[in-house]
C-alpha cells in the first residue's frame, strides 16, 4: 500500500451512501478526507484548508459541480476528479472544459477511483520535479530541455551545469562553487573549464541570454526581457 499519509482530499458529494463508500476507501489508503454535502460548503472548505486533490459531483445543492469546478480551478491547479451519473458525451466535455482532470461515471468501483487518484498525484509529483525558468524548462528524470518550444541537445556535463543553475536562480554562483558541484572538490584540471561550459550552454540556449556573468563573482541565472 502506498504511503498517502499527509495527503488531503476534499470530497464534495450529497449522496450519503457514496460519501461513506469513498471516505472509507480513501481512509483505508491512508488519505485524509474532508467531506462536504453541497457546493457552497465545498468551496468554503477548499478556501479554508489545503487540499492535494478534489473529488466532486455535478448535481450538488447550493452550487452545482460545474460552477464549483470552475471556481476551484480559477484559484488553484489542484487535481479535480468529477464523479457523476451523467455519462453523456456533452456532460463529459463540459466537465473537462470546466477544469476537471478526470471524469468517473457512477456506479464505479472504489479501486478504480483510487487508481485514478494515484495516477493524478503521480503526474503532479512528476511536474513538481521539473524545473522551469522564464521560457526555459528542464526535466531531471527524462533529461529533456526546452527553450520555448525548441529542444536543446546537451552533453551530460552541460545538463548537470544547467540543472545546478536552475536550482539556484538569481543566486550568484562562484567558479569555485560550480567546480565543486559539477566536477568534485578534488578536481585538478583547469578552472577555465567552467567558462568553456558556460560559453557552450549560452550558444545552445540562444538569445536573449539568461546566464549572466557577474565580474569577479561568478555566474547567475537571471530574467531578461524578451
Amino acid at each position: 500500500m502506498k504511503d498517502n499519509s499527509g495527503l488531503n482530499i476534499l470530497l464534495v458529494e450529497d449522496d450519503a451512501a457514496i460519501v461513506t463508500l469513498v471516505s472509507l476507501g480513501l481512509r483505508y489508503e491512508h488519505f485524509n478526507v474532508t467531506t462536504a454535502s453541497d457546493g457552497l460548503l465545498g468551496l468554503q472548505y477548499f478556501e479554508e484548508q489545503n487540499h492535494d486533490l478534489v473529488i466532486l459531483d455535478l448535481n450538488l445543492p447550493g452550487m452545482d459541480g460545474i460552477k464549483l469546478c470552475r471556481m476551484i480551478r480559477a484559484r488553484s491547479d489542484v487535481p479535480i476528479i468529477i464523479i457523476t451519473a451523467r455519462d453523456a458525451v456533452e456532460d463529459r466535455v463540459l466537465g473537462l472544459e470546466s477544469g476537471a482532470d478526470d471524469y468517473v461515471v457512477k456506479p464505479f468501483h472504489i479501486d478504480e477511483l483510487v487508481a485514478r487518484i494515484h495516477a493524478r498525484l503521480r503526474r503532479l509529483q512528476a511536474e513538481d520535479n521539473s524545473l522551469s525558468f522564464q521560457n526555459l524548462s528542464l526535466d531531471p528524470e527524462t533529461h529533456l530541455v526546452f527553450r520555448g518550444r525548441r529542444s536543446m541537445e546537451l552533453t551530460s556535463t552541460e545538463f548537470k551545469l544547467l540543472t545546478y543553475l536552475m536550482r539556484h536562480p538569481h543566486q550568484v554562483l562562484s567558479k569555485e562553487q560550480i567546480l565543486e558541484e559539477i566536477w568534485g572538490y578534488d578536481f585538478l584540471g583547469d578552472a577555465n573549464i567552467v567558462e568553456q561550459y558556460i560559453r557552450s550552454l549560452r550558444q545552445k540556449m540562444g538569445q536573449p541570454q539568461l546566464i549572466q556573468t557577474i565580474r569577479g563573482a561568478g555566474y547567475v541565472l537571471r530574467e531578461v526581457q524578451e
